[in-house]
């Protein structure tokens, strides 16, 4: 990127840095079962909820548990279970369509990201009728205040129950967008590791996967401030350390709490210093090819953090010591490369691959110039690319090395 742009970026991204203490974030109030959940609608004068979630998790003890404490509890249920992965501008559009016609109170989101981005994003059709969803995409243009808004994760990834972003994907251009806006965060999280037990190992894996790319990205970043760090340092050491548990004994209940907890802080950070190319990139495949995000992001990570070079060398390095895998006073090209081979040992150990076999060069040129457009400037990536230099990115994706 030359230099011109470069700047460009630099003083978009200095200036949400320096206003950073003035915005509004907030953090959702945490429940720690669904069986609360009843005693809190009444409280809010709310009789019928939206339940948004995918028809994969009607068929789980997670979505009967959670029926079950609304029925016991006196509150009526509409579900709207057609959330696909990747979800789309229709299914927010229908998701809402469904809470005006059955007189709900409030929005409920049972799954991973792909339900709670649904839910966000059908609060946001809801409060602004009349807008095309597409032009709602981009930074602070919901800007109007949600129904209430209760996340519900049974995965420990996305860390969406307290972000203010929402990931729709335009099926007819192929084209993920992203709202982001401070009315988008959920009132209310509920972190139950009970609601994750059954959570297959593959999905234990890539929501994981997730997690450890929203800590690290939002760690790498050059917008991050003490409180952002501490909280990436944390999710970083919980992922590391309660990850392979996760995968190989789904039961261990001590492993699945530290899970939740670690997607919750790495949402926190990165919600404050945004993520970065790995994303965007990741964010271009999923809507082109469909890929499921956390897949996406396990296998992009170890190639974007080997690309940014000496750039993230002192940040890996630092997060290396917190994390135990290399001493104090390691060198910082030496701890960045231990921590990259343990991201890399990671992603083998729970069989999941080093490269994409999937990727039509003839799409490269349109995903990349997507890529840039969410990137670029607002994400305070170490090093800033222009499009050709994302195409490189892709082409390494597709070959595995850097």
């Amino acid at each position: 990127m030359n230099i011109i742009s470069t700047a460009c970026c630099r003083a978009v991204q200095l200036g949400f840095f320096a206003a950073m203490p003035l915005l509004p974030y907030r953090e959702p109030a945490i429940y720690h079962s669904v069986n609360q959940l009843p005693q809190v609608l009444k409280e809010q004068k709310v009789d019928k909820i939206l339940l948004v979630t995918d028809k994969g998790m009607v068929q789980t003890p997670a979505y009967n548990q959670l029926c079950s404490a609304m029925q016991k509890g006196g509150v009526q249920l509409a579900v709207y279970s057609d959330t696909r992965a990747n979800p789309t501008v229709q299914n927010a559009t229908d998701a809402a369509g469904v809470y005006r016609q059955q007189g709900c109170g409030a929005i409920v989101a049972l799954g991973g990201g792909s339900a709670m981005d649904c839910a966000k994003a059908a609060g946001a059709i809801l409060v602004r009728p009349g807008v095309n969803p597409v032009k709602l995409g981009g930074l602070l243009r919901v800007h109007h205040r949600l129904p209430l808004l209760i996340a519900v994760p049974t995965t420990a990834g996305t860390g969406s129950e307290n972000t203010l972003t929402a990931v729709m994907t335009d099926p007819a251009t192929h084209h993920k967008y992203t709202m982001n806006d401070f009315c988008l965060i959920p009132k209310i999280a509920v972190l139950d590791p009970n609601l994750t037990k059954t959570l297959p190992p593959g999905l234990t894996a890539t929501t994981g996967m997730d997690a450890l790319t929203h800590a690290k990205e939002a760690y790498i970043g050059r917008s991050t401030t003490k409180f952002t760090r501490d909280c990436a340092v944390q999710a970083v050491q919980l992922i590391l350390q309660n990850l392979p548990t996760a995968y190989q004994n789904g039961g261990d209940m001590q492993a699945r709490g530290a899970m939740l907890q670690a997607s919750y802080l790495a949402g926190v950070a990165f919600s404050r210093s945004y993520v970065g190319y790995v994303h965007a990139i990741a964010h271009s495949l999923g809507g082109q090819y469909n890929t499921p995000h956390g897949y996406a992001n396990a296998v992009l990570l170890p190639i974007l953090l080997r690309r940014y070079g000496a750039a993230v060398h002192k940040k890996l390095c630092q997060l290396a010591v917190a994390a135990g895998l290399v001493p104090p006073g390691t060198g910082n090209a030496e701890g960045a490369s231990a921590l990259i081979q343990k991201i890399e040992q990671l992603n083998r150990d729970m069989g999941l691959p080093r490269q994409f076999d999937f990727i039509n060069p003839g799409d490269i040129p349109a995903m990349a110039r997507h890529a840039a457009a969410e990137a670029n400037p607002l994400y305070p990536v170490p090093v800033e690319y222009t499009t050709a230099q994302l195409q490189e990115c892709y082409a390494l994706a597709m070959k595995g090395a850097v």
